[in-house]
């Protein structure tokens, strides 16, 4: 389905920034509005950062794009919407990544206690170090480990 008519599906005007903001989410990642402005600016010729959060919002109420906002970080877009899937969070640069839902079909978890609630979507976040911050934190450690034995000579 084109741009135009996913907007038009979800009763949204078609606008030529509302457009642009779908291809760049569409592009994937999560993305920091900061990163959503410039590269909406090297598709059209100028757009107001406020004219971005306006997209961002109506697009997030629309169901056509998602905003997650993990503790200690700015908000950030992607387009995939609609499968209750939850994410990973490098504790040491941030990178943020996918995982497909926890257990089961939505919305994952079951509370023992919804105190009345419908749940009807769960969102879990996972914390921990990525692949690259991983091997960082290790040569840190070997270098550290070298520079005391030294030191201790």
């Amino acid at each position: 389905m084109s741009g135009e008519e996913l907007l038009r599906s979800r009763g949204l005007r078609v606008t030529r920034p509302r457009l642009a903001v779908l291809d760049v989410l569409a592009g994937g990642g999560h993305l920091e509005v900061d990163e959503i402005t410039r590269r909406v600016r090297e598709r059209l010729d100028s757009v107001s950062i406020q004219a971005i959060y306006d997209v961002l919002g109506a697009l997030s109420r629309a169901g056509l794009s998602r905003r997650i906002e993990p503790a200690g970080s700015p908000a950030r877009y992607e387009a995939r919407v609609g499968d209750n899937h939850h994410h990973v969070v490098c504790r040491g640069c941030g990178e943020i990544a996918d995982i497909d839902c926890s257990r089961g079909s939505a919305p994952c978890l079951d509370p023992d206690t919804a105190h009345g609630f419908d749940v009807d979507e769960a969102e879990v976040t996972f914390w921990g170090l990525c692949p690259n911050c991983q091997t960082r934190r290790a040569a840190d450690t070997d270098e550290t480990a070298d520079t005391s034995e030294t030191t201790d000579a």
